[in-house]
């Protein structure tokens, strides 16, 4: 499996150059410029998925790259770039049909209404509450655990990515040049 995370790296690195190739053309093709965005959240999503796999599924799990949901704040291409990311994430986690469509699902609806929030902190609030009950409903099933309990550690892993990774990292690219990579409209 390291051939695969060794591939997925290297899409990400020509996703990411092809995003500055694009950033040239923005006014030309804005639509490819998007769809390259979109591409490279993505790669980075289901990169750390993948890099951080012992702690990125289960019932008791933190996915680092949930820190990423709320770039819909800052660029409309990462809704559709989660969607596409946890997809992707979620097929290599091998727990089956229910975390590929209702994990990528909830993950989109998160996104989506990310985009529409005001602010990180509001923002961090439909990842964490969605996870915590969507993906711990149909965990709980999976691995024949309470669901309560998987909803706590769950909501408590997005609580940790999210917030306490997101919210920095927000402001990171808010305070330095990556905030010219996205493109809020």
């Amino acid at each position: 499996m390291l051939w695969f995370a060794i591939l997925i790296f290297l899409i990400a690195a020509i996703v990411f150059w092809l995003v500055f190739q694009q950033r040239k053309n923005s006014q030309t093709n804005p639509s490819a410029y998007l769809i390259s965005r979109a591409a490279l959240i993505a790669a980075i999503y289901a990169l750390v998925t993948y890099v951080f796999e012992p702690i990125s599924y289960g019932p008791v799990q933190v996915r680092i790259s949930e820190a990423l949901t709320l770039l819909p704040l800052m660029d409309p291409a990462a809704v559709p770039g989660l969607f596409v990311g946890c997809l992707i994430a979620n097929i290599l986690g091998g727990l089956g049909l229910w975390d590929i469509c209702l994990g990528s699902l909830i993950t989109f609806l998160a996104a989506y209404i990310t985009s529409k929030m005001p602010n990180p902190f509001l923002g961090a609030v439909p990842p964490i509450v969605l996870n915590a009950l969507g993906v711990a409903f149909y965990l709980s099933k999976i691995y024949s655990v309470p669901y309560i309990a998987t909803a706590l550690y769950i909501g408590l892993g997005e609580l940790i990515s999210v917030a306490g990774i997101g919210i920095p990292l927000f402001y990171l690219i808010q305070r330095t040049n990556l905030r010219k990579i996205f493109n809020k409209k």
